[in-house]
């Protein structure tokens, strides 16, 4: 996943890369029925910089807890477009995690003779 631009300039990032999701989604309804697998690649620029952590868990983000949040909002509901569950994702981590600026890569396994279709978002602040 290619950075965008205000991430690739950051210096800082944590990246959690083809995290699987499950999720009722889809634009018919009979693609809804069954869950369908996602995948998410997430860059997550962290209000603290890294090198300021003094190695401690409680100034950084515990991708862990993040992982099991972000499976846990797929679940939560059905949903027409991926684009909608991006969104969902973006706001939040950036409101429940320590992060100043996130990128969403969502992959759908749905299409015939693709590998998967994707959307990307970037959301949050630049650094400054």
């Amino acid at each position: 996943m290619k950075p965008a631009p205000f991430l690739s300039s950051a210096s800082d990032a944590i990246v959690v890369n083809g995290l699987e999701l499950s999720a009722h989604i889809g634009v018919p309804d009979a693609e809804r029925v069954e869950a369908q697998r996602l995948t998410l690649n997430l860059v997550l620029v962290p209000t603290t910089p890294l090198s300021d952590l003094g190695d401690d868990l409680d100034r950084t983000v515990d991708y862990y807890a993040l992982t099991r949040r972000v499976r846990q909002l797929a679940a939560t509901r059905p949903r027409k477009l991926i684009e909608t569950l991006a969104e969902e994702i973006c706001a939040c981590v950036l409101e429940e995690f320590s992060v100043r600026a996130v990128e969403v890569e969502l992959r759908k396994y749905i299409l015939p003779d693709t590998e998967y279709v994707a959307v990307r978002l970037s959301r949050g602040s630049t650094p400054g």
